[in-house]
């Protein structure tokens, strides 16, 4: 009886909801529904009308007298700031899902695509397309905790930081008021396996549905999350589009959004997170990025791990030998492509534990344990096909939620690098315009556009992927889009010149930020973007690692499959092809005798890489030549950065490695 009543409450907030459009229905239907709501609660719950000293907000879903007070308290609290019409607490379960869903198509928001199974397209404001660094801030007492201090005139590309005085102010700009007309929902949900030893979890309010069906994809969520939090703190997430529908231009908006406020705030001392005006993934699906990198990254020095921007795979040889790999590499260079790899080697397995994020903790035996802490894949469109990731493909043919790719005319979707679409088959664009394959000006699909998948959908997702206790890491791997000058692939001496390789990584800038341009930016451990805390402590806790008693630390490595040939092109095919280059890894963390140093790092002997079977000719001399030249002018352009960016706080062991680096290229 329950369920049945709930339903009607969700399906009467979808009535409210697609009829709130039409302005002039606003106030009988409001009215109407305000009558049906307040009948079935009462018989749900019997509960009794709310005291003057509770919110006068009417819970349309779920029970707030259920929630642990301290929970509660802080529901209520946001509700008051914001104002929304109602609150939804969300369970999760598919039931709520299919509504949420069939809201939005009726909102014109998402479009059902009939070629696959419950598939759906979003659309987003075209200034609402990718995270927004400059707009993305820490909130600490001392900056000097956030962001280290940047050498005289020079501007600080290591984070933003706010002060509390200044984020007081902001948030008073933005949020009171600002959910009026629309309802919040409340997403309790964990990152990593309810209950396991390495999961966090999080309360997300917002004013978006979107965020809810994504989130309810990419996070745990629902009602276990909250039993599993118990009396314990959790990670207060507040989201807003910043657009009430009380006012007349946000009530005809089809994606609500307000770019001129966007703020995404981080306030890692109350492990809090704040973020206003953007509908856009990085930006409002709260446990990406700012929870899973930037508040935990702070958590995890705080109580001695690590949270990084990493994939993890695991790769079984033919003889069954199995080992896990995490990796890092800035977004749109090959992540998901790497960790749903299909190897072209006879014999090779790989599977996936995760294409982005990896929260990495030693365990009682001195092993580095990883889990991935999401529960879906937020992959770039652009480039994806059956060449290149046949397993991403097959994963995203159910149940995802395209965002700003290019639409077919039979109901599918399309977008650059996928196979070319059938012969009479028209595409239009994710500014809705009829697509010219001419106009290369013009893309079908944005360049950061995005499927949002189950993880679970993966074909070779690996067993353990849900493990409790994490898989153990033998093997780090750094790797950026480098045209020239970079081996395919080296190994680090020790630890430290390890952690220096990371600090070092420099990378071609990617759609999945604001920079426009191929221009080589310095991106260590992949983590520009997401640092929690000052990256010269960062770089600290690195170092840390190894002297922690009775550990067995990973070997570390570096990639770069972007190689080309000074006449153009790639020196590597790269994808399947890539697993050569795994195996090459695995049999160094045996320890094989199959490398040889370089003034860079240990790169494989002459026929060590498993070339078996290779289509391709490859020019493996230039493929793996250190030009003196390049590496002098890389060595200046690092120790540039390191000086002007991290100046006092980089740790003298960095310091020292670039140095040596500097000497072992002169001798070349």
């Amino acid at each position: 009886m329950s369920r049945t009543i709930s339903s009607l409450i969700l399906q009467e907030l979808f009535a409210q909801a697609v009829m709130r459009e039409s302005l002039s229905l606003l106030r009988p239907l409001r009215s109407r529904c305000t009558l049906v709501i307040k009948h079935a609660h009462r018989n749900v719950h019997r509960m009794p009308p709310l005291p003057q000293t509770q919110t006068s907000v009417r819970t349309l879903h779920g029970d707030l007298d259920k929630l642990q007070p301290h929970v509660r308290t802080w529901v209520e609290q946001q509700a008051r700031i914001c104002q929304p019409d109602n609150i939804h607490i969300c369970d999760g379960t598919l039931e709520e899902n299919s509504i949420i869903l069939s809201m939005l198509e009726t909102q014109g928001i998402i479009k059902k695509l009939p070629k696959y199974e419950n598939c759906w397209l979003a659309r987003t404001d075209p200034k609402d397309v990718a995270r927004v660094e400059s707009k993305t801030v820490i909130c600490t007492e001392n900056e000097r905790d956030t962001i280290p201090q940047p050498a005289e005139g020079v501007k600080g590309q290591l984070g933003h930081w706010i002060s509390p005085k200044n984020m007081e102010a902001a948030f008073e700009e933005r949020f009171p008021g600002c959910m009026r007309g629309r309802t919040m929902y409340v997403i309790p949900y964990s990152m990593g396996p309810v209950g396991s030893p390495l999961a966090k979890y999080g309360i997300q309010v917002t004013d978006s549905a979107y965020v809810v069906a994504s989130m309810r994809i990419m996070t745990r969520m629902g009602a276990n999350v909250l039993d599993a939090i118990g009396e314990d703190e959790f990670v207060k997430c507040l989201h807003s589009v910043g657009a009430p529908v009380t006012d007349t231009e946000n009530s005809s908006k089809q994606w609500p959004c307000n770019p001129k406020k966007t703020l995404i705030a981080h306030i890692p001392d109350k492990r809090e997170i704040i973020s206003f005006g953007s509908g856009y993934g990085g930006n409002s699906l709260l446990g990406k990025k700012c929870f899973a990198l930037r508040i935990a990254s702070r958590i995890g020095r705080d109580e001695g791990w690590l949270a990084e921007h990493m994939l993890i795979l695991g790769i079984t040889n033919p003889q069954g030998e199995k080992k896990y790999i995490a990796a890092a590499f800035p977004s749109a260079c090959g992540k998901t492509n790497l960790a749903m790899m299909q190897p072209t080697l006879p014999g090779y397995k790989v599977e996936c534990i995760g294409d982005d994020i990896a929260w990495m903790r030693f365990d009682d035996e001195g092993r580095l344990r990883a889990i991935n802490p999401e529960n879906g894949f937020f992959g770039v469109a652009p480039g994806t096909s059956m060449h290149t990731n046949p397993n991403a493909m097959r994963t995203v043919t159910s149940n995802t939620v395209f965002t700003n790719v290019g639409e077919t005319s039979d109901g599918g979707v399309w977008w650059e690098g996928m196979e070319p679409v059938e012969e009479g088959v028209d595409v239009t664009t994710w500014l809705g315009e009829k697509w010219d394959p001419e106009n290369k000006r013009k893309p079908a699909a944005h360049p950061n556009s995005r499927f949002c998948a189950p993880a679970g959908q993966c074909p070779i997702m690996d067993p353990a992927w849900e493990s409790r206790e994490g898989v153990p890491i033998d093997a780090i791997v750094f790797g950026g889009r480098r045209p020239k000058g970079v081996p395919l692939v080296y190994e680090a001496f020790d630890w430290t010149h390890g952690v220096f390789i990371g600090a070092a990584m420099r990378s071609e800038a990617t759609a999945a930020a604001e920079h426009k341009g191929k221009v080589i930016m310095h991106d260590p451990f992949a983590m520009r973007p997401f640092f929690g805390y000052n990256f010269g402590h960062y770089l600290t806790h690195w170092l840390s690692m190894q002297n922690r008693p009775n550990t067995s630390l990973p070997k570390i490595f570096h990639v770069n499959w972007f190689r080309k040939a000074e006449e153009g092109g790639f020196l590597w095919p790269g994808f399947g092809e890539n697993s050569r280059v795994l195996d090459w890894i695995c049999r160094r963390v045996d320890n094989e005798d199959c490398a040889k140093d370089s003034p860079i790092g240990r790169i494989p002997t002459d026929g060590a890489l498993n070339l078996e079977g290779l289509k391709e000719e490859v020019n493996m001399e230039e493929l793996f030549s250190v030009p003196r030249d390049f590496w002098t002018q890389e060595v200046k352009e690092i120790g540039k950065y390191f000086k002007e960016q991290v100046g006092d706080d980089l740790p003298n062991e960095v310091a020292n490695e670039l140095q040596e680096l500097d000497q072992r290229i002169q001798k070349l």
